[in-house]
C-alpha cells in the first residue's frame, strides 16, 4: 500500500522518500527497523545505530528486541487436557522469547481483562454446553453487564469437546463470539476439537504463533515472565516417557467383582502393574485406558459388509496402515453413532433412506435414531452400496480413551494402580450391548494380559495440602474411588485430620464397595465418620443427599470450620441434587437467602474448597 499524506502523520517530502525506500527493503531489514524504532533512542549515542543491517539476524547479541505486547494464556478444564495444552503453549511461546502469563480462567482477575493485549483461551465444554467448574466465574463475568469494551484486544480460542454431545464445544464458541462482540480482533480463527484433539490443537498453536508479531526483550541471563503459574503437582518421581500419545502397557495383576451374589450391578476392581514406567499420581488423578472394541462386534461388522479382514486401511492422516480387523479393534470407534458420522455416511452410502433421515427439518428424528445404536445398526438399517473399507474408515473417528478415578495411593502402592469400574450392560433395539472399556474389563481382561494406560492429572480435584483442613467426601457407587485413594494415602503417611464420607448404593448386603476398608479406617481414625444410604433396602428410597440433610447442623458446622467438600460421581442427577442440598443446608443452618447460599458455594469453589469430579 502506498503511503499518503492523508493516511499518515508524514509531510509530502517524507512520504515520497518512504515510498521509494520501503519497497526495496528485505524482510531482515524491515524486522531490524521495527525493533530499532520501538527501542528508546538516546540522542548522540553511537550505540543507537547498528552497522551492516542486511546481515543482522534475530539471534544477534548486538540488538535488544523490545516487546510491544504480552500474551495471556487462560484455560478451562475438567480433566486437565485444557491445562496440559495451555502449558505446552506456554513453552512454545517462551521458546520464541515472548512474554507470557498463564492461569486457569477462574484464577484470572476479570478486572485485569481490559489490560490484556493478546489473549489465548483453551477451554473444554462440560455437560449440556456448560463451562467447566474452573471457568464458570470468568464465563459469567464476560457475559455480564460489567464486561468491558475490548477494542485493543487480540484473541484466539481453542475449544475442546466431544461430537457425540449436542452442544459440541459450546463454551469455546461462546467465548469466541463474546470476545468479538466486546470489540476484540481474532489473531487466528477458533478451532473446535473432537476427542482426538492432538493434531487440530497442534495446528491451532502453530497458526497462532505464526500470527503473533511480538518479541520479548532479550537480556543476558534473563528469563521470560511466567506469572500466574498453576500447580503442576508435588510428585518427585522421575518424569515418565509414557503419555496419552504413548501409553504404557500395564499388566493386569487382579480383576475382582466387588458385588455380592444377586446384585443388580457388576463392579470390577482392577489392579495394574506400573513397574518400570516411572508413572506417578496423586489422590484425585485419573487413569486413562485405551480400550479395544469387542471382537465379536468387529467380526459381525466385517461379515455384514462382506469385507476381507486382512485388507489394509489407513488409520491416521500420516498415512499409517493396518489390517482392517486390527484397525476396527483398536483404532476406530464403532459403538456410538454421532450426527457428523451419520451425515458423512449418508454421502458415502448412497442410501435414499439414510439421505432422507439426515435431511434438514428431521433433526429430532435423527437425534432419536442415534440413541443406543452403533455402526452395525447403521449398516443393517441403511445398507451401503459397495463401499471400500479404505473409504469407510475415513468417516470414523478415533476410539476415545476412557478415564477412571484412581482408587489407590501411589505412596502406599508405588508400583501399582487400582481402578473401580462399573460394568455397563444393557439391551437396546433387540441386541444385548456392553460398554467398550467396562465390557473389556469384565469379560476379556484376563490376569497377565496388558492394558495401554496413561496418567491424567486432575488439578481440579486436589485434596488439601494442610492435613488439619476438614474434608467432606460425597461419592455414591464407583464415585467413592478417589476417596479410597485419599484415605489410603493418609493411612500410609500417618496424617491426622477430620474426614467425613457420605456413601450410597443399592443394597447393603451386595453393593457395599470396600466395606472392610472403610470399617478399618473408621476404627483407626483415618476416617472420622461415615454415613451410608442403600436406596433399595427401604420402602422409600434414601440417597446421599437425604443423609446430608439429616446431618445438616453438623455439616454446616464443618463448613464454618473451613471444611473442603469433594463430590464424585453422576453429573445429571446426583451432583445436581448434592449441590441443591448444600444450598438448602446453607439456607436452613446459616440463615442465608437462596442467592446468598449460591454466592457462598461460588466463593468456596473459587477458594478450591468445593471441588467436583463428575461425569
Amino acid at each position: 500500500m502506498q503511503l499518503q499524506v492523508m493516511n499518515s502523520p508524514f509531510n509530502q517530502e517524507q512520504i515520497d522518500n518512504l515510498n521509494r525506500l520501503l519497497p526495496t527493503l528485505t524482510e531482515a531489514q524491515k524486522n531490524w527497523l521495527s525493533g530499532y524504532l520501538a527501542a528508546p533512542q538516546t540522542a548522540g549515542s553511537p550505540d543507537s545505530v547498528v552497522q551492516n543491517t542486511p546481515e543482522l539476524e534475530t539471534s544477534s547479541q548486538n540488538v535488544q528486541q523490545i516487546a510491544s505486547r504480552e500474551v495471556t494464556v487462560l484455560f478451562g478444564s475438567e480433566t486437565s487436557n485444557g491445562q496440559t495444552l495451555a502449558e505446552e503453549m506456554l513453552e512454545k511461546l517462551e521458546k520464541r522469547d515472548i512474554k507470557v502469563t498463564l492461569a486457569a480462567l477462574d484464577d484470572f482477575k476479570p478486572k485485569n481483562l481490559k489490560k490484556v493485549q493478546d489473549l489465548l483461551i483453551i477451554t473444554a465444554t462440560h455437560g449440556e454446553g456448560e463451562p467447566p467448574d474452573n471457568a464458570i466465574s470468568f464465563y459469567e463475568f464476560l457475559h455480564g453487564r460489567k464486561a468491558p469494551k475490548l477494542d485493543d484486544l487480540r484473541f484466539s480460542v481453542l475449544s475442546l469437546g466431544d461430537q457425540s454431545y449436542e452442544y459440541f464445544c459450546q463454551t469455546g464458541k461462546d467465548f469466541d463470539k463474546r470476545l468479538e462482540e466486546l470489540g476484540g480482533e481474532r489473531i487466528y480463527p477458533r478451532v473446535d476439537c473432537d476427542v482426538d484433539f492432538d493434531e487440530p490443537a497442534a495446528e491451532w498453536a502453530e497458526g497462532v504463533l505464526d500470527k503473533l508479531q511480538v518479541t520479548q526483550e532479550v537480556k543476558p541471563g534473563s528469563e521470560t515472565a511466567r506469572t500466574g503459574q498453576v500447580d503442576t503437582g508435588s510428585l518427585k518421581a522421575e518424569k515418565s516417557n509414557f503419555s496419552r500419545a504413548n501409553p504404557f502397557n500395564a499388566e493386569i495383576l487382579e480383576n475382582l467383582d466387588l458385588n455380592g451374589s444377586g446384585s443388580n450391578k457388576e463392579t470390577r476392581h482392577l489392579e495394574l502393574s506400573i513397574e518400570g514406567s516411572n508413572l506417578a499420581f496423586e489422590p484425585g488423578d485419573s487413569l486413562g485406558i485405551i480400550p479395544e472394541n469387542d471382537p465379536v462386534l468387529v467380526d459381525k461388522l466385517i461379515d455384514e459388509m462382506n469385507w476381507d479382514p486382512e485388507e489394509t486401511v489407513p488409520v491416521n492422516k500420516k498415512g499409517d496402515t493396518r489390517a482392517l480387523r486390527d484397525a476396527l479393534l483398536t483404532n476406530f470407534e464403532i459403538t456410538r453413532l454421532i450426527k457428523p458420522l451419520v451425515e458423512q455416511a449418508a454421502q458415502l452410502f448412497r442410501n435414499d433412506g439414510l439421505s432422507e433421515l439426515v435431511r434438514t427439518g428431521r433433526e429430532e428424528e435423527l437425534k432419536a435414531y442415534l440413541v443406543g445404536r452403533d455402526l452395525l445398526d447403521l449398516i443393517k438399517d441403511f445398507p451401503p452400496r459397495e463401499v471400500p473399507p479404505s473409504e469407510f474408515v475415513q468417516i470414523l473417528r478415533k476410539i476415545p480413551a476412557r478415564l477412571y478415578s484412581i482408587t489407590s495411593s501411589y505412596k502406599a502402592n508405588p508400583e501399582e494402580v487400582h481402578l473401580t469400574i462399573g460394568t455397563v450392560r444393557y439391551n437396546a433395539h433387540g441386541r444385548n450391548r456392553l460398554g467398550v472399556c467396562s465390557g473389556q474389563s469384565a469379560e476379556r481382561a484376563e490376569l497377565g494380559s496388558l492394558l495401554p494406560i496413561y496418567i491424567q492429572r486432575n488439578p481440579n480435584f486436589k485434596f488439601p495440602a494442610d492435613a488439619n483442613t476438614p474434608v467432606i467426601m460425597i461419592g455414591p457407587g464407583t464415585g467413592v474411588a478417589p476417596f479410597r485413594s485419599f484415605l489410603e494415602e493418609r493411612e500410609e503417611t500417618g496424617v491426622d485430620g477430620k474426614t467425613w464420607l457420605f456413601y450410597g448404593d443399592q443394597h447393603f448386603s451386595t453393593d457395599f464397595l470396600y466395606q472392610v476398608e472403610w470399617q478399618k479406617w473408621l476404627k483407626e481414625g483415618v476416617l472420622s465418620r461415615m454415613d451410608v444410604a442403600f436406596s433399595r433396602d427401604l420402602a422409600e428410597k434414601v440417597y446421599v443427599q437425604h443423609l446430608m440433610l439429616e446431618k445438616s447442623e453438623e455439616l454446616y458446622q464443618w463448613l464454618k470450620e473451613g471444611a473442603n467438600v469433594y463430590v464424585c460421581g453422576d453429573e445429571k442427577r446426583m451432583a445436581k441434587d448434592v449441590n441443591h442440598t448444600l444450598i438448602t443446608i446453607l439456607e436452613q443452618e446459616g440463615g442465608m437467602s437462596y442467592e446468598e447460599a449460591e454466592v457462598y458455594l461460588k466463593d468456596m469453589r473459587q477458594q478450591k474448597r468445593y471441588q467436583r469430579d463428575i461425569y
